[in-house]
């Protein structure tokens, strides 16, 4: 079964001015484009500037063979991050959101009924659509990534899969999130460990997998490759350790190069030195696992 997967919200260029290039990237676009090198028939709906970086982002998207039909063009700055390398560990220290905020039509809706999956997250910025978003979609995931528990107690309920980050959390502590999320409304949970795996919970069963081994280069959207991962195989109906040991594993390989899916470019003289802008507003401040 191939799944039909739509991805809604965030998109960015990640400049990495140490080493004097960029590359395309954001929560949602990373989703939809591994999706498709995953075997999923997949999409992007979001807005991309009318600058260097907007062309990044939508050249990368058409290279890897998502549907772009969706897809706003709007006069303007793409949006931007920041990135610093320390120990191949991606640490944000600015950005500049652009013209990535959108409001959702009718149409759109419309036509992710028509998906198997829509996932979106914390970073998309269309919390106040989550309602419209939730009725559309078949079934809706939501990356909640670092939030406080605030947050992720006012949104759960729209989701039916909820995938958090706890980098520096515990197995157990992780399962008790899991469960806490899952009493909330979604019917699947993840929470990624960084390398410590990640834990899966599913009604009433429940999975962990140790992170692969691999030389880190670059933790930028190793995260939003195992969401992906995890989209796909749930779709598709695996049984729940074999994902959970499988999205792991792809999040792990993702950690291997530069960007979060590559498409290397020359990092633009105006995007050298973004703003900077504190990491809560910045559009894809936390990718990683």
């Amino acid at each position: 079964m191939n799944p039909r997967l739509v991805a809604v919200g965030d998109n960015v260029v990640d400049c990495y001015p140490d080493l004097g290039v960029m590359y395309p990237g954001g929560n949602a676009v990373n989703v939809a484009v591994h999706a498709r090198r995953l075997g999923a028939a997949s999409g992007y709906l979001g807005a991309v500037g009318t600058d260097a970086a907007g062309r990044v982002v939508r050249a990368a998207l058409a290279g890897e063979g998502v549907d772009l039909s969706l897809l706003r063009v709007v006069e303007g700055p793409n949006a931007s991050a920041t990135v610093r390398l320390v120990a191949g560990e991606r640490k944000f220290t600015g950005g500049q959101e652009g013209v990535s905020r959108f409001r959702l039509t009718a149409a759109d809706l419309d036509r992710l009924a028509e998906a198997d999956v829509v996932h979106t997250g914390e970073c998309s910025l269309l919390e106040d659509q989550l309602p419209e978003l939730a009725t559309a979609a078949r079934l809706l995931s939501f990356d909640f990534s670092e939030r406080p528990w605030e947050y992720v107690e006012a949104h759960a309920r729209h989701a039916g899969i909820a995938i958090l980050s706890a980098p520096s959390g515990a197995r157990d502590e992780a399962h008790a999130l899991a469960r806490r999320v899952r009493d909330l409304g979604p019917s699947t949970v993840a929470v990624t460990l960084g390398s410590q795996g990640a834990v899966l919970i599913s009604g009433d069963e429940t999975a962990w997998a140790p992170a692969e081994p691999v030389t880190v280069v670059d933790t930028l959207g190793a995260g939003d490759a195992f969401i992906a991962r995890l989209l796909v195989g749930a779709v598709r109906g695996e049984d729940l350790p074999d994902l959970a040991a499988a999205a792991t594993a792809y999040a792990s390989a993702a950690c291997a190069s530069y960007g979060a899916f590559g498409h290397e470019a020359p990092l633009d003289a105006t995007l050298a030195t973004p703003r900077d802008a504190p990491a809560a507003v910045l559009p894809n401040s936390k990718e990683s696992a």
